[in-house]
């Protein structure tokens, strides 16, 4: 008798281990979109987030990654790619993108030269900066290499 007793408990401490780690890829998840455990916690009081929808992608993705360091992990490529493209992401989208975990790359940012709001050219052929105004025309830029505000340009 005492060992179906004691297999029981064995059992629920066991469930209680898995439930925690699921628990950990799933407000890692939270954390990548960037909430912390308190607003994670208030937004499930307020229905905001169904924190069930998420337990079972969690396990998926614990099953999958062998390890939550390794789930994390997978978790953190995938939500700096999605950001760097202004992309949602959810833990399914893991995933979507497993094989593809060593060959995803967050998006280059790249910057674009301006002068006075402005974009300008670099010519390679003659070594020289070109200003492109409103109507079209390349004007060859004659300030100061100082002078060129570069941006972001999405």
């Amino acid at each position: 008798m005492t060992k179906t007793i004691k297999g029981k408990s064995e059992q629920k401490k066991k469930k209680q281990r898995e439930e925690t780690k699921i628990q950990k890829i799933v407000n890692h998840y939270f954390y990548t979109k960037g909430l912390t455990l308190e607003q994670i916690k208030k937004n499930a009081k307020k229905k905001k987030i169904i924190y069930s929808r998420y337990t079972k992608p969690a396990k998926q993705l614990l099953e999958l990654a062998g390890s939550v360091k390794k789930g994390k992990e997978a978790i953190n490529i995938v939500a700096e790619w999605a950001k760097s493209r202004n992309l949602d992401y959810s833990i399914e989208t893991v995933f979507k993108k497993w094989l593809e975990l060593g060959r995803l790359k967050p998006k280059e940012i790249v910057k674009k030269p301006f002068y006075q709001n402005n974009p300008m050219v670099w010519s390679d052929l003659k070594r020289k900066w070109y200003v492109i105004d409103e109507v079209g025309n390349w004007l060859e830029f004659a300030g100061n290499e100082k002078d060129i505000e570069w941006r972001i340009k999405k």
